[in-house]
């Protein structure tokens, strides 16, 4: 099961229409381009065309089974009194003083350019459950860092 947002559900249901209804005929049209050049035994084209096909037939039959799994949460009947999936948390590290600001979503949505990290990562796992105003240890590859919970949200 993934737990996501209204609006993750909704970006993956459209990444998966425009998969079916664009990227799928597309593969189908190079395929028979390339079986209309001839020989297929010696057909690179041809065969490049048939994986590509593969790929995305693999990347739709994944994408239906993380949608027919998901389980949307609403935030706006979550307590913020803890951290949580889908919460926004505030920190601070406290060895060097700088602030960051992650939401913890489910693996299918996690972006970093976003500062959204996925329920899975160590730093998540380490969050989870904490209140305003606990420091959490958490072990990274590089360590022990220490982050203290400067506020907890959910975004709408």
């Amino acid at each position: 099961m993934s737990y996501m947002t209204q609006k993750g559900y909704d970006k993956l249901v459209a990444e998966l229409q425009q998969l079916e209804a664009v990227e799928r005929p597309k593969a189908s049209a190079a395929i028979a381009e390339a079986r209309d050049k001839g020989d297929l035994s010696e057909n690179a084209e041809y065969d490049a065309a048939k994986e590509a096909q593969g790929l995305l037939e693999m990347k739709i039959t994944q994408l239906k089974a993380v949608i027919a799994a998901a389980k949307i949460i609403d935030t706006s009947k979550l307590n913020a009194d803890t951290v949580q999936i889908l919460s926004r948390v505030e920190l601070r590290n406290v060895k060097n003083n700088a602030k960051m600001s992650y939401t913890i979503v489910s693996e299918t949505e996690a972006n970093l350019r976003e500062g959204k990290i996925s329920v899975k990562t160590p730093i998540a796992q380490g969050l989870l459950g904490k209140k305003v105003g606990e420091v959490a240890e958490i072990k990274v590859p590089q360590g022990i860092i220490n982050l203290e919970i400067l506020g907890i949200s959910f975004e709408e």
